[in-house]
This record gives structure tokens, sequence and C-alpha cells, in this order.
């Protein structure tokens, strides 16, 4: 059998990049992208490598990283330019194969498995390629990894220092990968470092010896999934683009959007006005997908940063906005008490379990049915003012209800996070 080749390509620094390109006179010097603060979302999001040379952290706030660095320079996020250089960036990628998967706006994996010999047959030379066009044509760096599965090409990228490549094969990964801690494998976070370390699991080689009943019993399935991982013997495939979108062909799993509020929310007035907000954006994305949802779900988090999540099937699949904010809004209320004595900092919404809006809709016999056409005729047209003047030139009443919130276009501000590995979700966006 052919021995696979997959990349994965890592934009270095990638907000950070993209505004010092965009913006000449911030090169070479310390920025950092950063929430506003007066929104409470002011924490860094990202940082040039200047930044990160005076110890400026991501998520961390930012006067934090103001003592840390004093001349550094705050610029707010532009998330349309990320999007439109991350697209760029696809396109470039696409030119060496059709199987080119994004996790996140700055990563993607490249499969040349078929199509090394139609670019000259050397992995490495097109590693170094597609790193000197990224950054003749779009003005950054990228880091490169280079393998026979995309857990030991993710690996490389993310352990080059930057602007480099990096290539692990069958032959050479138990000595560059196994010696590095057990974490810096894909999918091995904070809480399994933990639960291994524990179990005197130190390093990605431990991990690779280690006991299959031990894992088990300590991480379920995951523990033999990630030492797999550990033993190169991911065969997860790189999925195949759609140039049109320059983003690869998943299936719509679900669609959200979360939010960290301006202030706690402690009273229903409040909470209802941010929730809606969210259903809104999450109605306006379904409908432009043609899908509609059987479930809505919520995930909500509290002052002391912990959260949970709480979903609920809607009585026919829906993509009309009064009805799944409606439906989010009850979920809400039925487990917070929405009090000064138990603030809610972020919230979100999610709509899941969809199908097709092509699909026939087995009305309630006894509901409405003319009131439903109504609320779907009020949605077509509210979007196509929004497609034509903006997204804030409609809003409802009950989103204007706090001062604080009314101001925000969520679904135009949309931060793009990382796919899942196991159950890519392109489709499905979060802003916070």
């Amino acid at each position: 059998m052919t021995e696979r080749v997959v990349l994965h390509v890592d934009m270095n620094a990638f907000y950070a990049s993209v505004e010092q390109h965009k913006n000449p006179s911030l090169r070479g010097r310390p920025i950092a992208v950063a929430g506003n603060p007066e929104r409470r979302n002011g924490i860094i999001l990202a940082k040039s490598r200047e930044a990160k040379a005076c110890g400026v952290k991501t998520a961390e706030a930012l006067w934090q990283a103001k003592e840390k660095c004093p001349d550094i320079i705050f610029v707010p996020p532009d998330y349309q330019s990320y999007l439109r250089y991350s697209r760029f960036a696809r396109q470039i990628y696409y030119q060496y194969s059709d199987q080119v998967e994004p996790f996140g706006l700055d990563e993607s994996w490249i499969e040349l498995t078929h199509t090394l010999h139609l670019h000259g047959g050397d992995a490495m030379l097109v590693a170094e390629e597609i790193s000197e066009r990224i950054k003749a044509e779009l003005g950054l760096t990228v880091s490169v990894g280079v393998s026979f599965n995309k857990v030991f090409a993710k690996f490389g990228s993310d352990t080059d220092p930057g602007d480099g490549i990096m290539r692990i094969t069958p032959r050479n990964f138990r000595s560059i990968v196994w010696p590095h801690p057990v974490d810096e494998l894909i999918y091995v976070g904070r809480a399994t470092k933990s639960k291994l370390n524990s179990s005197a699991v130190f390093t990605i080689g431990d991990l690779a010896y280690a006991s299959d009943t031990l894992l088990q019993r300590r991480l379920g399935k995951m523990g033999g999934i990630i030492k797999m991982f550990a033993n190169g013997q991911d065969i997860s495939p790189v999925k195949v683009m759609d140039p049109a979108k320059a983003d690869a062909d998943y299936a719509i799993k679900s669609i959200g959007n979360g939010l960290t509020a301006p202030h706690d929310l402690v009273t229903e007035r409040e909470a209802k006005a941010l929730i809606y907000l969210l259903s809104e954006s999450v109605a306006q994305r379904l409908r432009e997908c043609r899908m509609r949802a059987r479930t809505i779900a919520i995930s909500v988090r509290g002052h002391d940063l912990l959260g949970y999540t709480r979903q609920a099937p809607l009585p026919a699949p829906s993509n009309i906005t009064e009805e799944l904010s409606r439906a989010a809004f009850a979920l809400l209320r039925a487990n917070e008490p929405l009090d000064r004595t138990h603030p809610v900092r972020a919230l979100g919404v999610r709509a899941c379990n969809l199908v097709s809006a092509d699909l026939p809709v087995q009305e309630d016999l006894f509901g409405d049915v003319a009131a439903r056409e109504s609320l779907e005729r009020l949605d077509a047209t509210i979007d196509v003012l929004r497609r034509r003047f903006g997204n804030g030139c409609v809003k409802r009443m009950v989103e204007l209800s706090d001062e604080a919130m009314a101001g925000l276009d969520i679904k135009r501000d949309n931060i793009i996070h990382p796919v899942g590995f196991f159950a890519p979700d392109a489709h499905s966006r979060s802003a916070s």
C-alpha cells in the first residue's frame, strides 16, 4: 500500500498576523487582538510574536498583558477579515489536493496521497512551496506538519516554533513524538492529562504502552482512541473540500451561537433579551441553510465560570425565530432562578437534530397553521431586509430592552471555533 501523505498547515499568530498585514505600521510591534473591555470580553484573543516574547498569553486580561508589556497595542477583532484570509489560504491548498479539511480558521489538513505525483513527488518540497506561497500571497507565515496521518501531521505543526516544517514518519515517530508530555497529543486536555498522570502516564510514549484495561477504566472508549493516536494508528480521512465555499464538504449537524454577556444577567428581562438575540441568529442561519431543528439546546455559565447544557425537543421541526426563542427561554427559565443570587455570565443557544426545510412538516391537528405561516412570512421579509440593509435594520422590542445588548450584531461578529475532529460540524458557529 502507498504510504499516506498528510500535511497540517497552521497559520502562525493568525488574528494578530492578519492585523499586522492589514496595517504595516503594526509590523514588528507587540500587538494583541482583544475583546471590548467595556463589554466584559476584554481578554487577549491572539497575540503577535513580539507580544508573546514579552510573556503575553491568550485568554488573560488586558491589564495583565499591559503589566507584562507596557508598549502593547490592542486592536479590536475583525472577523470578516479573518474569514477572508482563511478562505484565500484554503483556495491555495486546493490547488494541491481536493482533500482540504479545516480545523478552525487558521488550520487545515491537506491529503496529498493521491496527488503528490502531480507536484513532483516530494512532500517536503510541496510543504515548502505552500509555505512560501502563503507568505508571498497573504503576507502570513505558517507551520507545517508532514506525516502519514492527521494526528501526527497536526503534532508536527504544533511542535514547530513557527514558519518551519516538521516531518514525522513511521520510522521516526517514536523518537520524535513519544518523549513529549501526553497533553501535547490532540484530545488530551487538562482533565484527561490529570487522570493519566495519576496513573503514571506522563508522556505520549507512556500512553502508547499503557494497559488497555487501565485506559478503559479511567477514560472509557476515549482511552483506546488516544492510545491508537499515540501509536500512529489514526486512519481518519481528510474531508473533501467544496471549492465554491472554500470549506470542507460537511454535513450540517447543528447551528449555534453563544455570548458572554456585557454584564451579569440577574433578571428575566435581561436573560430574555440575550436569548432572543442568540435565537434570532440561529434561526436566520437555519433558514439560510434550508434546515429546520427538531431540538433546541441552551448552554449556561455562571459567575463562577461553571456551566451546563440542557436540551428539549420542539413540537415540530422549526426555523421560526419566535418558536426557537420561546423554546430556548422556557428551557432557561426552567433551570435558572434568574435572580441576583444566581447571576448568569454567558449563554448559548443551539439548534440540533436538523432536517431539510424541504421536507413536509406534520402540523398539529389543533395548532394554528395560519399563525405559523404568518410567522414564516414575517421571518422571510426580515431576512430580505437584513440582506439588503444589514442585520441591525430590524430589531425586536425584547432585544432592545437591555441597552448594553441592543447594539450587538451576533450573526456578523461571529467567531469560528475549531471543528470537532471526530464529528466535524463546520457550519456550527459560536460567537463570544
